[in-house]
């Protein structure tokens, strides 16, 4: 892999870990400030539409395609 290639990947890392905190903090942010640690132990007990635990890694997802679609549209025309 080249090292541009790196930068790409971590760039791209970045965006995504940016958007889960982002959703996190934004969504729970009475329960982050709050009771941090009881509120990140009761994700195993989630029920967000069915998801259960895996719902923040759901959204984020979501977001981020909804994101980069419109990204890779206009890097393509430069």
């Amino acid at each position: 892999m080249t090292h541009s290639k790196n930068l790409i990947y971590k760039k791209e890392l970045f965006i995504f870990i940016g958007i889960f905190l982002f959703l996190a903090i934004g969504m729970h942010f009475k329960e982050w400030t709050n009771y941090p640690l009881e509120h990140l132990m009761a994700l195993p007990h989630a029920t967000s539409y069915g998801l259960g635990w895996e719902h923040p890694f759901v959204y984020t997802l979501v977001i981020y395609i909804i994101i980069s679609v419109p990204r890779l549209i206009f890097r393509k025309k430069k």
